[in-house]
């Protein structure tokens, strides 16, 4: 090879590198966003059977939505709170999946979601309070998120 051909082709290389480099977002998968929506009952919405307490509960149910439909491997409600002074926070609701969940785009905090079992059987998610700051981690395979929210208070009971 001539000198010219080899320093075109090192040139080539070196361009592609670089596009390659300038472009490796077009690689990565899209990062998974959580927002929520605290929605007061309607006189149709009954809670999970294993969720007794949310008809009894001080805040209104909370929604999560998330930007795409995602194969659920771990959630895990905590205090924000307990985050910030502890490594391990008490999770006040975790649900696990060992095998194949449903690939979902939103879920109702303490219902169950399809494929995922709670993580400590017989322990359900405990009354979210209002005015209180949560914190909602979820994975899905090696893909994290987490959202804080604060629930809303249920209106008065008539």
């Amino acid at each position: 090879m001539t000198k010219k051909n080899v320093v075109v082709i090192a040139l080539i290389i070196l361009l592609g590198g670089l596009s390659l480099y300038l472009n490796r977002d077009w690689f990565a998968s899209e990062e998974i966003h959580i927002s929520h929506r605290s929605i007061s009952p309607r006189h149709w919405f009954k809670p999970a059977s294993r969720v007794k307490t949310a008809a009894k509960a001080a805040a209104n149910p909370v929604t999560f939505f998330l930007n795409r439909k995602v194969k659920l491997t771990s959630v895990k409600v905590v205090l924000a709170a307990d985050i910030q002074t502890n490594e391990h926070p008490h999770a006040i609701w975790n649900l696990v999946s060992d095998s194949n969940s449903v690939p979902v785009r939103d879920f109702i905090y303490g219902t169950t979601i399809r494929g995922m079992r709670l993580a400590v059987k017989g322990v359900p998610a405990d009354p979210l309070q209002p005015g209180v700051n949560y914190r909602v981690l979820i994975q899905a395979g090696s893909d994290k998120a987490e959202h804080d929210f604060v629930p809303a208070p249920a209106p008065p009971t008539r």
